[in-house]
């Protein structure tokens, strides 16, 4: 088995697809919650087949912090993130394969949008480091 993290992004990846441009703004309360609902349904089939480790939804807003420096407090800017590269949550799952990794990162794609349609949105798929990287 191995982990892979699935990352929803608002509007991120490649070209998108024209359904999955809407932002949840001109979704109706109906469309959102059974957008949350269809999430809830891929995480239970998830766990029904002992794959599912966690997952989250992410707030909108946030902000880039860095080290200042010794005795000094962090460093902070934004929130200016533009909305299509905040990314709006995560699914770990812990799969037999990449290809396995990629069948459910599609089904989750298919996650209904405006007008009930399918957003064909870009999951991005990054599996766990599983050693640290070595160097010579």
């Amino acid at each position: 088995m191995a982990k892979y993290l699935l990352l929803k992004h608002y509007r991120g990846g490649p070209k998108p697809h024209p359904n999955a441009v809407s932002l949840m703004d001109d979704w109706t309360p109906e469309e959102i919650s059974e957008h949350i609902a269809f999430m809830g349904r891929v995480a239970d089939e998830l766990r029904e087949r002992g794959e599912f480790v966690d997952a989250q939804a992410l707030a909108f807003e946030g902000e880039f912090v860095r080290y200042g420096g010794e005795g000094r407090a962090p460093v902070t800017d934004g929130p200016f993130a533009e909305t299509k590269d905040v990314i709006a949550g995560w699914m770990i799952i812990d799969v037999d394969s990449k290809e396995r990794a990629y069948e459910a990162a599609a089904h989750l794609s298919s996650a209904p949008g405006k007008d009930g349609k399918p957003l064909h949105e870009w999951i991005e798929v990054r599996p766990f480091l599983t050693h640290p990287p070595v160097v010579e």
